[in-house]
């Protein structure tokens, strides 16, 4: 017997966002989930699923959250171009889907919350006219909220792009790869959290202007969310706390706070640690013996607590840890060609935090292929960044690319993409690589700094160099004061509540990412954080980078690829090529050179040597080559035919015949008598059959050019 399943708590909600209805389903699949729902914005359809572990994780000090987006290539009618034909390791651009989610959400769970989390975001579907990224996000956000996790939501993310001018929500792919502003605003129904930008040098008072539209958008999805919630949401958990222990800090605090104010009270990181590791020291001498085995479990807890706290009082008061002001800026410094051979380099310190970029060129063909369900095919700028160990002194060995690192090199290279030239400009694919050589906060934003270096000293032509700045946030909740900083170091981003990175031009932003642990910003906080990475922007680009390379190299460097483009006839492009490859293989080899050609006719030819790609491009026109009627060309005698002509080649297989009638003024008696095998003479193109043939007058020729010499 067989009995029909039924899904008694299947539920559909919708709502309209940008224009364009949204669905959320919940109640029908993955039931042993804590929650999920299925999300569908247009044809873009993405199921979200929370898990958490019953019982706390023992033995760590964080709280164990994890986001995963999983991307399904048959979402977009593709099967996966790997070997094995499966999806393997994610994307960067899922990654960055990932923290995406990750950094509005992490700082509404508590904190002392050890269960595993686990959110996973499936793109069923996608469309590209409807964001999969906006989906996974407000699924992640509708199936938490109406778990049984404890969290302090909801919250809903945005997208505005400015295009021609007009704000469009949540844009398709097409009016985003067209738009001069894209923004990416998570909020909740009282605060912005979260802020990612890419921009085509805007004005604050533009971005303002979709930061705050984005907001209003967000206000109303929240109370759409917290609709659902009311209908479908569990009870939240209760869990045991990994609370610190209180006595052991008020003893801690009551003893030593003097200690730590004096450990903080210095712009150097290495006479910091030194000072807090002595503090330890004395710390267990005192108190090691009462607490025991629990000493070594809380001091660290205690001490984050016990530097938190004086960290905030100071800066309230107006007073840094390294004696700056709130708008000043670390000691900075800037020197290009730090490095032989490579293509271009660039050293950017800013007090002890230093990037060295390098700038690597090479030819179209070395395009990053992407194969993933997000529009874009392929990269032609590759920015990659690099976080050892070592440059915070840690004696850590090196692991595999953190998904941080791809979000600082994604947001470095979103930074430089709208100042870089078009592939008609300069034909190359443009890598650069930050080596972070030493951390003490903001190395997104030095890396930002030192490729722009990198950039110009490879001979780039960018249209103006890009600086990058951070600013932080300090906040009383009780008395609603609050202060911003510019520029902040190490221990002012890890116990601050806020880093908001800007990068720009003199002329406007070009990219920001903002990150919280508080529960979110102002448009007050947000308007004054930008004006000052403003002015400090233009600091940093006036009185350091610009004084050490003021435009970019004239010339690329001589170890990189010397490049030509060229544009031929669509169906020109066969012959080009030849038979099986043949013609462009001789190409290359006798000249040296390396051919690309794309479907629409260009052709890029690279080489170390400029003749070897001057030669290409002469063989190519040479193919290419189609004589016009009344043109004039010098060619060379390539055969005789008694008594009736000579035949002239204007090109490597493009020839044609001059009649002995039309060889001089006068009546020619022999064809020898004015023309041998190897002469080169002007002859003007009469004209050219329906067959090819093309008929050639050498006398038309020398009176077109006496004639145009008389006048």
């Amino acid at each position: 017997m067989i009995t029909k399943k039924t899904y008694p708590n299947h539920h559909v909600f919708e709502t309209e966002i940008g224009g364009r209805t949204f669905t959320v389903e919940t109640g029908k699949v993955a039931e042993l989930a804590n929650a999920e729902c299925i999300c569908r914005y247009g044809d873009t359809v993405v199921l979200t699923t929370i898990t958490s572990s019953p019982l706390p994780k023992a033995g760590i000090d964080y709280f164990p959250l994890t986001i995963e987006f999983e991307e399904r290539l048959y979402g977009v009618g593709r099967i996966p171009g790997s070997f094995n034909r499966r999806e393997g390791r994610p994307s960067e651009k899922a990654i960055l889907t990932m923290r995406l989610i990750d950094r509005p959400m992490r700082p509404f769970f508590d904190d002392e919350l050890r269960n595993d989390v686990v959110i996973t975001c499936t793109a069923l579907a996608t469309d590209h006219e409807n964001p999969v990224e906006v989906v996974a996000s407000l699924g992640a956000f509708i199936a938490t909220a109406c778990s049984d996790v404890p969290w302090n939501g909801p919250m809903a993310t945005t997208e505005v792009a400015m295009v021609d001018g007009e704000y469009v929500i949540n844009p398709s792919a097409e009016q985003r790869a067209n738009a001069k502003m894209f923004c990416t605003i998570a909020s909740t129904a009282e605060k912005v959290v979260m802020i990612e930008t890419e921009a085509n040098e805007v004005s604050e008072a533009d971005l303002l202007k979709g930061i705050e539209l984005a907001h209003e958008t967000n206000k109303k999805i929240v109370a759409f969310i917290n609709s659902i919630v009311d209908v479908i949401g569990k009870p939240k958990f209760t869990f045991e706390k990994a609370a610190v222990n209180h006595e052991m800090l008020d003893d801690l605090m009551n003893y030593g706070m003097d200690n730590i104010e004096y450990a903080l009270d210095t712009d150097d990181k290495n006479v910091r640690e030194e000072r807090l590791t002595a503090a330890i020291v004395d710390f267990k001498e005192k108190f090691g013996e009462k607490y025991g085995e629990d000493f070594d479990v809380q001091i660290d807890v205690c001490l984050y607590k016990m530097q938190k706290k004086v960290v905030k009082k100071w800066l309230l008061a107006g007073k840094r840890v390294d004696g700056r002001g709130m708008d000043e800026i670390r000691p900075l410094a800037a020197e290009v060609g730090v490095l032989p051979r490579v293509h271009g380099s660039g050293l950017f310190t800013r007090g002890q935090t230093q990037v060295l970029s390098i700038c690597t060129l090479a030819t179209l063909s070395m395009e990053q292929k992407l194969d993933t369900i997000f529009p874009e095919d392929s990269k032609r700028y590759i920015h990659h960044y690099n976080f050892p160990a070592f440059s915070t002194g840690e004696a850590r060995g090196a692991r595999s690319t953190s998904r941080r690192e791809i979000g600082h090199g994604a947001l470095a290279e979103k930074a430089l993409v709208p100042v870089l030239p078009s592939v008609e400009e300069f034909p190359y694919c443009i890598r650069v690589v930050s080596e972070v050589l030493s951390s003490n906060g903001s190395t997104s934003q030095g890396s930002i700094c030192g490729s722009t270096l990198a950039l110009m000293d490879a001979g780039v032509p960018i249209r103006r160099p890009v600086a990058g700045i951070s600013c932080g946030l300090i906040s009383d909740q009780e008395t609603g004061e609050w202060r911003t900083f510019t520029d902040i170091q190490g221990v002012e981003d890890f116990h601050g509540e806020m880093d908001f990175k800007v990068a720009g031009t003199t002329e406007g932003i070009t990219a920001i990412q903002m990150d919280l642990k508080n529960d979110g910003l102002t448009m007050e906080i947000i308007a004054d954080a930008l004006e000052r990475c403003r002015k400090a922007r233009l600091e940093i680009l006036e009185q350091i980078m610009l004084p050490c390379i003021s435009e970019p190299r004239p010339e690329v460097s001589e170890f990189a690829p010397k490049m030509i483009s060229i544009k031929i006839d669509v169906d020109k492009i066969r012959e080009v090529i030849g038979k099986g490859g043949s013609m462009i293989q001789k190409i290359v080899a006798e000249s040296g050179a390396q051919v690309d050609i794309e479907e629409d006719g260009t052709i890029h030819i690279a080489s170390p040597d400029s003749a070897s790609c001057e030669a290409a491009k002469r063989m190519i026109e040479d193919i290419c080559f189609v004589p016009e009627v009344g043109t004039l060309y010098q060619g060379k005698v390539v055969r005789i035919l008694p008594g009736t002509g000579a035949i002239v080649e204007l090109a490597p297989g493009k020839d044609g015949m001059v009649h002995i009638s039309r060889l001089a003024d006068k009546r020619v008696e022999k064809v020898e008598d004015v023309l041998n095998v190897g002469d080169t003479t002007w002859v003007k193109v009469m004209e050219i059959d329906e067959k090819g043939h093309v008929r050639l007058s050498r006398r038309d020729a020398l009176r077109e050019m006496n004639e145009n010499s008389q006048r």
